[in-house]
């Protein structure tokens, strides 16, 4: 049997999610992501703001500089990772063979199915529009790699300020035809040292690489050349997994607007990360066994620490205190000041609770958290803050 594979991606999902929250912006250039005097960086823009020039991971300095106008707007991933939980459950209602791979894709097997790809596709994409109010495209074929590049290749040829809402269809045998135009470094393996050294043997495109002698490719990239070849072909035979989307850490960073020497400065900030890191376990329903920290140092140097605690946790002052711990005992005044600061938490589990095993102090302090995730959720960042950050400001 010939199998039936969907690769969904939500467009452009952060600037899709503030549209609905302000629809004043629809239509606007804007980025979401951090600010320019942060060193902030463009974690999505809209398709207006793309017309200029502007692109995800772009500096937010030099977005700025190609668009002088361009409105910006914080993250607010919580709120993300509400809308894509409501898009995942309306995948799951359509098959359980669902593999999550971020906040805004997944793959979906649906050979069991008696409609063609293309009818299922479009009735998604329907209803994920109607019911969340999110445009998504697609892309179908018979396997998950063709799959991923047909749904970027309808992305990638939408032009205008509306999103694309493609849907692409890769017809089954058709899939080595409907790579070979394309650039080498669309497969999955091939990055830009990898498309220099196929460009220097006159490589370029997928079906020139599709063309090559399987022993060149061996010669040249050992192991890995003829699972090249196989992809340039449009072979894949990886199932969709369930279970491999599941998330198995959750962290935050903070890059300051000056490197810092001041310890209470970076202290302050792993209080603010592991507030962050908590709220994101809570609103997941999970708690974790190891916490670690990373600092980044102004030569760009990057240190990581980590510790596992003797049970699961998603308490904000559990987490603050073991990453102060380590950041402690790895702080030296002499060393060089530090650039980027982040906290994060591994070893996920559901966060279940029995009272008559857990502390009642800490059941209370829960609750408490969980009140607090709501203020925030509702009211913003700032409705709740700590007496000492209050009096400083006095």
């Amino acid at each position: 049997m010939v199998r039936k594979i969907m690769h969904l991606d939500l467009d452009a999902f952060f600037c899709a999610v503030e549209e609905l929250q302000d629809p004043s912006l629809k239509g606007k250039p804007f980025a979401v992501g951090g600010l320019p005097e942060s060193r902030g960086v463009v974690s999505s823009c809209s398709y207006a703001a793309r017309q200029h020039g502007i692109r995800s991971a772009m500096p937010m300095g030099k977005a700025l500089h190609l668009l002088p106008q361009l409105i910006i707007i914080s993250s607010r991933h919580a709120h993300y990772s509400d809308y894509s939980d409501k898009v995942m459950q309306r995948i799951h209602q359509l098959t359980p063979l669902v593999e999550q791979i971020s906040i805004d894709e997944a793959f979906l097997d649906v050979s069991d199915m008696p409609e063609d790809g293309a009818f299922l596709a479009k009735q998604l994409q329907t209803r994920i529009l109607q019911e969340v109010g999110l445009p998504c495209s697609l892309g179908v074929a018979s396997n998950k790699l063709v799959a991923k590049i047909a749904s970027d290749v309808g992305k990638a040829g939408h032009r205008g300020v509306e999103p694309p809402s493609s849907i692409t269809v890769v017809p089954p045998g058709e899939e080595a035809r409907f790579l070979a135009s394309l650039p080498t470094q669309a497969l999955w393996g091939i990055g830009p040292k990898s498309a220099a050294r196929l460009a220097d043997l006159g490589i370029r495109t997928i079906g020139d690489l599709a063309r090559l002698p399987e022993r060149v490719l061996l010669d040249h990239f050992g192991k890995m050349g003829p699972e090249l070849h196989r992809r340039a072909l449009g072979i894949d035979d990886s199932p969709v997994n369930p279970s491999a989307g599941t998330a198995k850490s959750i962290s935050n960073e903070h890059t300051y607007d000056k490197d810092t020497r001041e310890e209470e400065t970076i202290l302050k900030s792993l209080r603010h990360l592991s507030e962050h890191v908590g709220g994101r376990l809570r609103h997941s329903n999970l708690a974790g066994t190891v916490v670690q920290v990373k600092l980044r140092w102004a030569d760009f140097t990057t240190l990581t620490r980590q510790t596992s605690l003797p049970c699961p946790t998603d308490q904000d002052g559990v987490i603050y205190k073991t990453a102060a711990q380590l950041f402690q005992k790895v702080w030296r005044e002499e060393r060089y000041a530090v650039r980027l600061v982040g906290v994060g938490v591994s070893g996920l589990v559901p966060a279940q609770r029995q009272l008559s095993l857990w502390d009642v102090g800490l059941e209370k302090e829960h609750k408490l958290l969980k009140a607090i995730d709501e203020l925030r959720e509702r009211y913003g960042e700032k409705i709740i803050q700590r007496a000492e950050e209050m009096e400083q400001r006095d």
